[in-house]
């Protein structure tokens, strides 16, 4: 992402405004304040333009121009004891003459940062976009440990699904290896025709994409949701493969199971549980790891709060933290 980009894309600047520790960071930065109304900063639209170093009229054509984003991002419409406090705070810095004014536009921080992040006629609101873009990655960088490659392992559900995961899976390497007349390389062909059906990459692609090598292990890389949804896959097609096998009384074909794999794939009881996955990865990959899956672009999406809390926020935790808290839980599930 560059600076240019935020001009030009919401998805962008919308993945920064919800990231409530950039949001921290580049307020700290900056150290800009205004009047304060319930707890907050706000801004007068006159202290947003002279901030930017820009006419009120070129910030009223953004607000015309942009209305919801900056309306969504902190910009409001205050009026009675709100509107008064406002008067009492700005006092004799009253450049507007605010004493007749009924009804007031105010931003917060979070808007006034958006409108940075749009404006092209402000050098001063260029220069805030780089600083802006660097205090993000090194906010993303600082909160996941160094590593947005493993941010996934921050979730606290990342460490069961996968230990679980590990059980299903085994589920279809048996079914595999005992119904399916064909060699050893049935395991990574089948298994790419799973990562192919659930989010339209075969395991190489992956790799490229997250710029993997060959000793790293691609489940390790993925979300909590993304590994439950294969383990669904893995198990449920193997119990599949299993059946037909049994009902045969001899092992399959690779054109057997084929036909059993596209019946399998297009029940439509898959489709909400694959399109919650693959805007999962392809939302959070692109927002925490600045990498984009070509075939899932269509399903990426700004990441909310909520997401940045997950994986940033104090209920996170790397790895190491999460296999001593689970410690009694693994041993539970391996004796089951």
């Amino acid at each position: 992402m560059n600076s240019k980009q935020l001009s030009t894309s919401s998805l962008d600047r919308q993945n920064i405004l919800n990231n409530p520790y950039a949001v921290t960071a580049i307020q700290e930065q900056i150290g800009i304040r205004g009047i304060t109304i319930d707890g907050e900063y706000k801004f007068t639209l006159q202290q947003m333009a002279d901030f930017y170093e820009v006419t009120e009229r070129t910030i009223n054509r953004y607000m015309s121009t942009y209305a919801d984003e900056l309306r969504s991002n902190g910009y409001e419409i205050i009026s009675g004891k709100k509107l008064e406090e406002a008067k009492r705070q700005l006092g004799e810095n009253d450049s507007t003459n605010l004493s007749n004014v009924g009804r007031l536009g105010v931003v917060n921080f979070r808007a006034l940062i958006n409108m940075g992040m749009l404006l092209a006629e402000s050098d001063k609101a260029r220069t805030l976009r780089g600083i802006i873009l660097d205090l993000v990655l090194q906010t993303v960088t600082n909160k996941s440990g160094g590593n947005t490659k493993h941010i996934n392992q921050r979730d606290e559900a990342y460490l069961i699904a996968s230990f679980k995961g590990q059980g299903y899976r085994q589920v279809f390497i048996d079914a595999l290896k005992d119904c399916v007349d064909m060699g050893n390389s049935k395991y990574a062909i089948y298994t790419n025709k799973i990562y192919k059906s659930i989010f339209h990459e075969h395991a190489g692609e992956y790799r490229n994409i997250l710029s993997l090598t060959k000793k790293e292990n691609v489940r390790d890389t993925m979300y909590s949701e993304i590994l439950t949804t294969i383990s669904m896959y893995e198990t449920g097609l193997g119990n599949k493969i299993r059946e037909e096998c049994k009902n045969r009384k001899k092992k399959l074909t690779s054109t057997e199971v084929d036909k059993i794999f596209r019946a399998f794939e297009v029940d439509p009881t898959w489709e909400p549980q694959i399109e919650m996955a693959r805007m999962k990865m392809a939302s959070r990959d692109y927002g925490f790891r600045s990498v984009l899956h070509p075939e899932l672009s269509e399903y990426v999406n700004p990441l909310n709060t909520a997401e940045f809390e997950k994986f940033l926020g104090e209920k996170s935790a790397d790895l190491a933290t999460q296999i001593e808290q689970y410690q009694e839980v693994f041993k539970r599930l391996k004796d089951k």
